[in-house]
């Protein structure tokens, strides 16, 4: 289900670098929804079978919560590089055809949530391997 929901969650930020509008919200809740699986289901996978190391394993989960704070910085600096960087302009105001700094600042979460795509499927190879 990680895997699923990873990739979909992508594809929702694909459909938000592409559109514009009404549509581009639409993607972006959707984004919203498609990630709200995920943090319950890494916790889970990440601390199966842990033993006595889940107290400690789980207070790393948590604070890794935190390295999250930094994405929304970087995001917003990807949105400024369009803008002007010395001085100069670089993009204006459309990076190629309709697609903006901020719809192209998506492409970050997107990586993002394709990483987590890839988790997902690995953690349910892995997960399958020990079953057979």
């Amino acid at each position: 289900m990680l895997a699923y929901f990873g990739l979909a969650a992508a594809l929702m930020c694909a459909g938000i670098i592409m559109t514009s509008g009404i549509l581009s919200l639409v993607f972006l809740v959707f984004v919203s929804v498609f990630m709200s699986i995920m943090f319950p289901t890494i916790y889970g996978l990440a601390l199966k079978d842990m033993g006595e190391e889940a107290k400690l394993a789980s207070s790393g989960l948590i604070m890794a919560i935190v390295g999250g704070a930094f994405l929304p910085k970087l995001q917003a600096s990807i949105m400024d590089f369009g803008d002007t960087v010395n001085g100069q302009e670089v993009f204006g105001d459309k990076i190629a055809g309709n697609i903006t700094e901020i719809h192209f600042s998506f492409l970050l979460p997107m990586i993002c949530l394709l990483f987590v795509a890839f988790y997902g499927m690995y953690a349910y190879k892995v997960t399958k391997i020990k079953i057979a």
